[in-house]
């Protein structure tokens, strides 16, 4: 009894580990939260490419922070007169997830 115990136990914690993680970044991620809809990774499209975005950002202590705020509540001018949207079904975790992959795009 006490091995089906400790054996329900891991599998909950194993479970609870996995739902508490991060999500990781990737275009799935990008898809899912719309990005994809507005940004492509290394062409125009109604905003700059994530290529793009990396380049301009490349070397810029304050860019996570930055571009993490222009995801959760949009932003205007850095790209010309296009605004960019707030995104509410992001949350602070996927933005910053996000960021850091735009950031690592080449």
């Amino acid at each position: 009894m006490k091995y089906w115990t400790t054996m329900g136990l891991m599998a909950l914690a194993a479970t609870t580990t996995l739902a508490a993680a991060p999500a990781h970044a990737n275009p799935d991620l990008a898809k899912a939260k719309n990005c994809m809809a507005c940004h492509a990774a290394a062409t125009r499209l109604v905003g700059p490419s994530f290529k793009d975005i990396a380049t301009k950002y490349k070397g810029q202590k304050d860019a996570e922070a930055l571009l993490t705020t222009k995801v959760l509540k949009g932003g205007a001018g850095a790209w010309g007169p296009i605004p960019m949207p707030a995104n509410p079904q992001v949350s602070d975790a996927e933005a910053k997830t996000l960021v850091k992959w735009i950031l690592a795009q080449k």
